[in-house]
């Protein structure tokens, strides 16, 4: 294993995680708040990670997939960390605390433990959003477009040690240029979100995290009440539920626009997103009217947005949907377990995935009437290989089992069924509320703090799509070669 190599790339994107928590500085300045600490720990987190950098800058880094691996599970725990000490500066919240809300954060999960959220400090307020912005697009996409500039050979692997989705797809003749047209689209996106939010009526301040929240999404607000907040807008919510969705979407398809190419939008997969949110909309929609009694434009507005945040994993929340009919709940339930497109910023399954698991079942019941016939799979006309299918099926079985073993560990320590359900498929989805106990109206500050560690290594499992956190667990994965 070679740890210098892993160090090497852990201090190059440690200084630049330092440099994006450095833009937290004039928002605390400008708004007249104390940052004498933060500036003080930016400036030994920065001088930290710059001098390992230094001591190992005649190293030549060769990450296998091994170091790869290791480097992304390493870094989430060290971001966790470093997102967590503002937090622990700032306010009164435990470091357990502290840490889960960052591993909430760069994971875009959106779970919280505060619940006077309007009390804090702007900059701790931009610090939380900013979080999920830096991990929306991957933390390590960053650092690919960084690691290349040294390393050109090894950044692949890193890329595909985080990189969701079932394939890995280069537009561009070097990764490094597709990581960092990636990063300008969505940076494209968020600023034209914030300027919407700033025309139908958010102050800038709010516009700017929010947007920063949509595209990453993630679901950290500036209010108590969340989107809810701006209940009375709903061209704010209408837009917030565009931005999600595109979000939702292959940000590879994004890409293929600027070369004039649409078929990213043509895929299955973004058809299946669409139609899903589309009838699941319209159904919580209908659902609620009847039994909710409200008009049909209340009604459509809240249930598509609410349908769009679970289904985006992002966790906005318009209204407390846990107080709907029984209907609408199960319906919304059901928008928990779609999730995004590959490649996209949104947690979850993914949709892509359950068109090759039913296209594989449609498959195997055809070779079960026809055994001679030689049936494949086929997705947007391209023919599956096996091991693509046998990792996807891999994937839905750990996305199931953690789920299982989170939900038995909730319930094991107390909690109502509901809550242990939903909360685990909400930090595992990395959705952010639940139901129950884990409501949008609630928050996640009664667990215990050794819940919130367990709760937080769940999220990160999630985020990083379970075979790279349970490759850690294999004994073969530490042999040396």
């Amino acid at each position: 294993m070679d740890f210098k190599s892993i160090l090497k790339v852990m201090s190059l994107i440690g200084i630049a995680v330092g440099l994006f928590f450095a833009m937290e500085l004039p928002v605390g300045l400008y708004y007249g708040e104390a940052i004498g600490k933060l500036a003080a720990f930016l400036a030994l987190f920065l001088l930290g990670n710059a001098a390992i950098w230094f001591f190992l800058r005649g190293h030549k880094v060769d990450l296998k997939i091994r170091e790869s691996i290791l480097s992304v599970n390493l870094l989430w725990i060290l971001l966790g960390i470093g997102g967590a000490i503002p937090l622990v500066l700032y306010t009164p919240i435990s470091f357990a605390s502290g840490f889960f809300e960052a591993i909430s954060g760069f994971t875009t999960t959106g779970a919280t433990v505060y619940s006077r959220i309007e009390s804090l400090p702007h900059f701790i307020l931009f610090h939380r959003s900013l979080m999920h912005w830096m991990g929306g697009m991957g933390i390590i996409v960053l650092g690919v477009g960084l690691l290349s500039m040294i390393n050109p050979s090894g950044s692949l692997s890193l890329f595909k040690a985080e990189s969701t989705g079932i394939q890995i797809e280069k537009l561009r003749p070097k990764i490094r240029d597709t990581a960092l047209s990636l990063w300008g689209i969505y940076l494209a996106l968020t600023v034209l979100d914030a300027l919407f939010l700033k025309l139908f009526g958010m102050g800038w301040f709010d516009a700017i995290n929010h947007a920063f929240s949509t595209l990453s999404t993630g679901g950290f607000s500036t209010k108590n009440a969340s989107m809810g907040y701006w209940a009375g807008s709903p061209a704010i919510l209408w837009t917030t539920t565009i931005f999600m969705m595109l979000s939702g979407i292959n940000f590879l398809a994004h890409l293929r626009l600027l070369y004039k190419d649409g078929s990213g939008y043509r895929s299955e997969e973004v058809r299946w997103y669409l139609i899903v949110f589309v009838v699941l909309g319209a159904l919580v929609t209908l659902t609620h009217e009847w039994i909710g009694m409200d008009g049909l434009w209340h009604s459509a507005t809240h249930s598509f947005f609410t349908v769009a945040s679970v289904m985006t994993t992002t966790g906005f929340a318009s209204t407390d949907y846990g107080q709907w009919s029984h209907a609408a709940i199960a319906l919304i339930f059901i928008a928990m377990f779609v999730g995004g497109n590959a490649g996209s910023t949104a947690g979850g399954v993914k949709v892509i995935r359950y068109v090759v698991i039913f296209k594989t079942l449609f498959a195997e019941m055809k070779r079960t009437l026809h055994p001679r016939a030689l049936i494949a799979v086929y997705v947007d006309g391209n023919k599956l290989r096996d091991a693509v299918i046998t990792s996807t099926f891999g994937f839905f079985i750990l996305y199931i089992f953690t789920n299982v073993l989170l939900t038995v560990y909730i319930y094991a320590r107390g909690y109502d069924a509901m809550t242990a359900v939903s909360g685990a498929l909400a930090i595992v989805g990395n959705i952010g509320p639940g139901f129950a106990k884990v409501g949008p109206a609630d928050n996640f500050a009664f667990f215990s703090d050794i819940d919130k560690i367990v709760l937080s290594i769940g999220m990160i499992i999630g985020r990083l799509e379970c075979y790279t956190v349970y490759l850690l667990l294999s004994a073969s994965f530490w042999k040396r070669f």
